[in-house]
């Protein structure tokens, strides 16, 4: 399999999923013998411009899973903007030590539909967004073995004599299934679609929310206001230097302890070839 350049391409609000590509993909480049060039489509200005791969180029390719599934804000783009032109893949999903449900099926089946040929997959833990807690350090050491292991093996399957005939076999149901619902202790659905953090007296109006937000919803000139979506990425929590966003909706607060409680076991990446 002639591969001329490797991608890392990743939608990485708080890092954990760039983390997981960069490090597949570094490993993968090197045992090829070939260059690796990044491209991060975490930023909306990222986002307005079409994105193409051809025949030679292997894209290891990632976003984080919200509720169970590839983030619906990011289809538009990944469906209208992204161009495989017949380049091999690698999807690759992070999530927050409970589950990543269907979303590297999802995501598989969105580059395949974009004219990529898909040659492995893999799900990676890293801390949960809402959680400082809840899969904290991941990825930890032995999580960066597994991920340069899996990007050896890609290496070693594309230097073998294999040819793509069908899409990569990776865990996940068809037809995929609805998203991750959280719920309450009498089983009633929580919904916090429309839930904003806050911004206390802490702010020191920096304005470093406002350049990481992926959905560009913060305002520059008052980071306490929003001006479009959020989707829970928490980038404005985790990386506020004075601690000055939080979230006190009591749905989101439940829904975060619940899964602190619930999934504190140690999940463990999967991969597959």
């Amino acid at each position: 399999m002639n591969i001329s350049k490797v991608w890392a391409v990743y939608f990485s609000p708080t890092g954990g999923t760039e983390k997981a590509v960069r490090t597949v993909a570094e490993e993968t480049a090197a045992g090829l013998g070939v260059p690796l060039e990044t491209y991060d489509f975490t930023l909306p200005q990222n986002r307005e411009d079409e994105l193409a791969f051809a025949e030679g180029d292997f894209v290891v390719f990632g976003t984080p899973v919200i509720a169970g599934r590839v983030p619906n804000v990011l289809l538009p783009y990944l469906k209208e903007k992204v161009k495989g032109g017949g380049a091999l893949a690698a999807p690759v999903v992070s999530f927050g030590n409970r589950n990543f449900d269907d979303a590297l099926i999802e995501l598989r089946n969105i580059l395949e539909d974009d004219g990529f040929r898909t040659a492995a997959g893999g799900a990676f833990i890293s801390e949960h967004s809402f959680s400082r807690t809840l899969g904290a350090g991941r990825p930890d050491a032995a999580d960066l073995e597994k991920m340069r292991a899996f990007g050896r093996g890609i290496a070693e399957k594309l230097q073998s004599g294999w040819t793509y005939t069908e899409p990569v076999t990776v865990r996940g149901e068809t037809p995929i299934r609805p998203y991750f619902t959280p719920r309450d202790r009498h089983n009633a659905a929580i919904d916090i679609r429309k839930v904003k953090p806050k911004t206390s007296d802490a702010c020191c109006g920096c304005g470093l929310c406002a350049e990481v937000c992926p959905m560009g919803s913060i305002s520059k000139e008052n980071p306490a206001e929003f001006t479009g979506i959020c989707i829970k990425c928490c980038a404005c929590v985790k990386k506020c230097p004075t601690g000055a966003k939080f979230y006190d909706d009591p749905g989101y607060v439940y829904h975060k302890e619940e899964l602190e409680e619930l999934y504190e076991r140690r999940a463990e990446p999967e991969t597959f070839l």
